[in-house]
């Protein structure tokens, strides 16, 4: 009868170090990209609110005003009238649309009032202002 050795036995042990490592480098891309994801492009600094977030969905128009008072409907420069127009269509395509302003806290109150005004005559009522989380602390 044969035994077999400790010699004999074949050392054919899978080294998934590699796997690990890219398993890790997937993660910290992943977790860094999704930081930068927010508020790309128009420059707003926002006001600081204790409220809670409101979750965002797909039917969201966003609005922002910066502090010159230039105003980008989903980061397209317009005009007034062209943003009455953008919440028309909003309006007729059905459905719950909300209104996320985004304002730079320099913005003047009355531009605000005003492009929410054009959002309720247009039948949209869902109006959301976006804010910055205030600090622990913070006055």
């Amino acid at each position: 009868m044969r035994f077999k050795t400790a010699q004999s036995k074949n050392n054919s042990l899978l080294d998934i170090t590699p796997i690990v490592d890219t398993v890790f480098n997937l993660l910290i891309f992943f977790a860094l990209s999704l930081n930068f994801v927010s508020t790309p492009g128009i420059p707003v600094n926002l006001p600081k609110s204790a409220a809670q977030e409101i979750p965002q969905e797909r039917k969201d128009l966003r609005v922002a005003i910066t502090a010159a008072g230039q105003i980008y409907a989903n980061q397209r420069a317009v005009d007034l009238k062209a943003l009455a127009g953008e919440f028309r269509r909003a309006a007729q395509a059905g459905g719950e649309t909300q209104i996320l302003i985004q304002a730079d806290q320099q913005v003047a109150h009355g531009q605000v009032v005003e492009v929410m005004d054009l959002a309720r005559r247009a039948g949209l009522h869902r109006l959301a202002i976006i804010t910055r989380p205030r600090n622990a602390g913070e006055p």
